[in-house]
């Protein structure tokens, strides 16, 4: 149903994923309509209809709400489809299981009129919201929530504290800058990261949160799987987190085996020799190929849209390119296959016989090592800049 008047153009798009919803989905429309009308705001409810097989469509047309018919299957995909048609300028999305009171929207409008482009909903007490008796399970209350809103906050530095409330505004144009991928459960947190990278203002308002109204089904939200793809999407989202700083970690405990082994130190009863040497050379490379795996998966995730521009990764560029990478290789290449040849070199005077394997390996394990990371460079390096090329 639309609230507009016939001179204005309609400012707020009430958009209500729906899967089977006919318990509660009545409830749903009417306090939006309720909310809409009660504070003069010139309006639209779009109910995203997701294959749902009971009377929820029949429902939705009885209330005068607009459906929108989504055949691809998903939580994202339907709000991807019910946000592509809503004519709003402001579009508010939330649940219709009747947990949210969509009698709060004028709250979220408000802040969307003062200039934010994102408006979160807060249900838990850390951002004055409150949470009703048997509304939200004990592992998502005490335990997967206030985790994943940490993570987002040190992270991506978002200034939330509920990352999966479900209720919540943003301006339509916002939204289209986002350019968001994700079909599943996902969607509501993949929106909180790439408004926090891209920059937008982010704003929370608490909110209550009311049990459950459905009685046919239970609720759609599945606490380790979809707690699980949050925090891979987290981690996608993140190749510093992922893959940089674990490989700069291994890294440095292979510079710091390096250090004792190269001398054969002994500390207290441990003696540090070529054994040490090997481990310390697995950790070197292990740690190197997950740091070219941080610059692969940022380059990929920026050049195909996933994430906005990253100055640190343009700065990084413009002092490592491909020719100085190669170059870099070629020196990597030629002082381990001098260390190489200087271990044949001993075992040739000894008349090919048995080596100081002590002694030997202080120059074979280095110069293997060596060899290895420049391959890895050169060809990680003709792979970025693949990778780096932008499509037409």
């Amino acid at each position: 149903m639309q609230f507009e008047r016939q001179t204005e153009p309609i400012e707020v798009s009430v958009v209500i994923p729906c899967l089977n919803e006919e318990d509660t989905l009545a409830r749903c429309i009417e306090k939006a309509r309720r909310a809409l009308r009660e504070h003069n705001i010139v309006g639209e409810i779009v109910v995203a209809d997701n294959g749902s097989t009971d009377s929820s469509r029949a429902i939705a047309e009885r209330e005068q709400a607009r459906v929108v018919t989504i055949k691809e299957p998903g939580y994202g995909s339907a709000l991807m489809g019910g946000i592509a048609a809503a004519s709003g300028r402001f579009v508010i999305i939330g649940d219709g299981d009747d947990s949210y009171d969509f009698l709060e929207i004028p709250n979220i409008v408000e802040k969307l009129r003062e200039g934010s482009d994102l408006v979160q909903g807060c249900r838990l007490p850390a951002g004055g919201g409150s949470i009703r008796p048997g509304a939200m399970p004990f592992l998502h209350r005490w335990v997967g929530n206030p985790f994943f809103s940490f993570l987002v906050r040190k992270w991506f530095h978002a200034p939330i504290n509920d990352v999966y409330c479900g209720l919540r505004g943003f301006t339509k144009a916002m939204y289209e800058r986002l350019d968001q991928r994700c079909t599943g459960m996902e969607f509501a947190t993949e929106m909180i990261i790439k408004a926090s990278l891209h920059g937008e203002k982010i704003t929370e308002v608490p909110i209550t949160l009311h049990p459950d109204r459905r009685t046919s089904h239970a609720p759609h939200l599945k606490t380790f799987r979809d707690g699980w793809r949050t925090f891979r999407y987290f981690l996608i989202c993140s190749p510093r987190w992922l893959f940089f700083i674990p490989g700069g970690a291994f890294i440095g405990f292979g510079l710091l085996g390096y250090l004792v082994a190269m001398p054969g130190l002994r500390i207290g009863h441990a003696t540090f020799d070529a054994h040490t040497l090997l481990f310390s050379s697995l950790a070197i490379l292990c740690g190197y190929q997950w740091i070219l795996f941080a610059i692969f998966a940022k380059t990929f995730a920026i050049t195909e849209g996933f994430l906005p521009p990253d100055p640190r990764l343009e700065r990084f560029f413009e002092l490592m390119n491909l020719e100085k990478g190669l170059v870099v290789a070629a020196v990597a290449i030629l002082a381990g296959g001098g260390l190489l040849l200087t271990a044949v070199r001993q075992w040739w005077l000894t008349g090919f016989g048995h080596l100081d394997y002590a002694y030997t390996m202080r120059f074979v394990v280095p110069g293997a090592t060596l060899v290895a990371l420049g391959f890895q460079t050169v060809f990680s390096s003709f792979f970025v800049s693949i990778l780096g090329m932008r499509r037409k």
